[in-house]
Parts: structure tokens; sequence; C-alpha cells
């Protein structure tokens, strides 16, 4: 089991697949998750780059220290993790609240950022999506994990293919999401504190960047993609037709084509 110890002391779990002269990736998974919600990604980049999939602190088998946490701190782990497994510089993929994660590591530390692929994610805070991560935060506090993810399953897959995969999503979701509640209350706060300063900081970056979403995704909707796309100079824009939020995982296939193409092209633009 691999170790990196962040500044705080928390222990994060991390794993690596592929070649060891790949570009190095590091995944960085969204609310409440852990690295296995990216098994369908590792499977397929892990050919060409060098994979590096972590638990947040919070999740998975990663330390779940008390809170507050925060997205800065946990932008920070991220770095650890790449000191950890010995990685200067490294291309970040990140989905959903991970996407902020790697938004803020790209800012605070772009001489460590090849490229920023960033999946169902924002730049802002909308009311409405405050008011839902603090209803989730409720419902995980009071009645445990397993009725949050029954509550957050609409938010997350489209309804095609939650009336056509219901059994794998019932089982896959409560695997992909092992953190206990206190822990996944203190994400959402780490969430929920960010105020919007980031989305000025993001016309400085100066790294290949992609922006992707599913036209489906209702939780962090197509105009939140654009909006970063338009931010970031020379940002890329995909949408994959008829994906929602969890799309890595409902339309894996399609997220890896379109991110292994965004990586092929990054990797063949020279480190400055």
């Amino acid at each position: 089991m691999a170790i990196a110890l962040a500044a705080d002391g928390t222990r994060l779990h991390y794993e690596v697949s592929g070649p060891r002269d790949g570009e190095p990736l590091l995944l960085i998974q969204g609310l409440g998750a852990d690295r296995r919600g990216w098994i369908r990604q590792r499977r397929a980049l892990s050919g060409r780059y060098r994979c590096i999939a972590f638990d947040n602190r919070g999740a998975g088998r990663s330390d779940h220290p008390e809170g507050p946490y925060d997205l800065e701190v946990m932008a920070l782990d991220a770095m650890s993790v790449l000191d950890a497994a010995g990685v200067e510089r490294a291309h970040l993929l990140g989905a959903s609240m991970g996407g902020v994660i790697a938004q803020i590591a790209a800012v605070r530390h772009p001489d460590r950022t090849r490229s920023l692929a960033l999946a169902c994610t924002a730049a802002r805070h909308h009311q409405w999506r405050r008011e839902l991560l603090a209803e989730w935060a409720e419902i995980a506090a009071r009645d445990g994990m397993g009725a949050f993810a029954q509550q957050a399953v609409r938010w997350l897959i489209g309804p095609r293919s939650l009336r056509r995969f219901w059994p794998a999503v019932g089982l896959i979701g409560p695997l992909a999401m092992t953190g206990s509640p206190d822990a996944f209350v203190s994400q959402v706060q780490a969430i929920l504190a960010m105020d919007d300063s980031l989305r000025a900081e993001l016309s400085g970056l100066r790294v290949p960047t992609l922006a992707l979403v599913g036209s489906q995704d209702i939780l962090t909707p197509m105009g939140d993609s654009e909006e970063i796309a338009e931010l970031v100079p020379g940002a890329e824009l995909a949408v994959v037709r008829g994906a929602a939020h969890g799309f890595m995982l409902e339309h894996g296939a399609a997220f890896n084509r379109t991110v292994l193409g965004f990586l092929d092209r990054a990797t063949r633009v020279r480190v400055a």
C-alpha cells in the first residue's frame, strides 16, 4: 500500500499503474468518492500514461480526520501525493470537486502542472447548488451514506442509463463512496466555504486545458464548463452527448477517447 503524508500528517492512500516511463497523470476524484471511481479510466489510460490515483482525505483508505476541511489544503494533498510518487510535473485530471482541486493546484503550482483536464466541474457557486449540497450533507449526517447515495444518484446518472444500469449503479455507487458521514460533511463544507475568487485566477493559466462535460449533466451543467473554457486562455471544450455527471462510468468509452486525445495533444506541446 502506497502512502503519502500531507503537511498536517494526514495519510493519503494512492496507487500507481501504467508504464514507468509514461507521462505522469494524477487523477483527483470528487465529493465522497475514492480512487475506484476511476476504474474505467485507469484501464484505458494506463496503457500510455503513468496513472496515479489517490483517495482524498475523508474518502476511501486515506485518513478521515476531523473537519473542517479546506480545498486549498486538499490541493496541497495532491502535491504531496506527487512528491511521494517521485513526480515533479504531471497532467491533472479532476472530476467535480476533484476538478476544483485540480484548478487550485494548477493556479498555485503551475510549475508542477503539465496539463489540466477538468470534468463535470465549475469555477463558481450557484445558490441552488449550495442548497442542494447542504441538503446532501444533512441527509448523510442524519441517515448515513447509503441514504445520500439513493438521493444523489438521479443527479449523477442520466435517466436512460439509470433505467438500463440500475443494478450496476446500485453496486458500484456505494463501493466508490466509502467515507464516513462526518468526513463527507467536511468535504461538503470545504466546497461551500470556497468563494468565487478562483475564477479571476484562471486567466493566468498557461497550460493546455480541457473542460469536459456531459450534455445531460444537471449538477454541473454545460454552462459551467463553457465558462471555464472561456476563462482559461486557449482551453478546449468537449461535450459528451447523452452523458450526465457520472459520465466517467456511464459513458466511459467516450470519456476516455476524449481525454486520451487531449492528453496526447498536450504531451506533444513542449514543456515550458
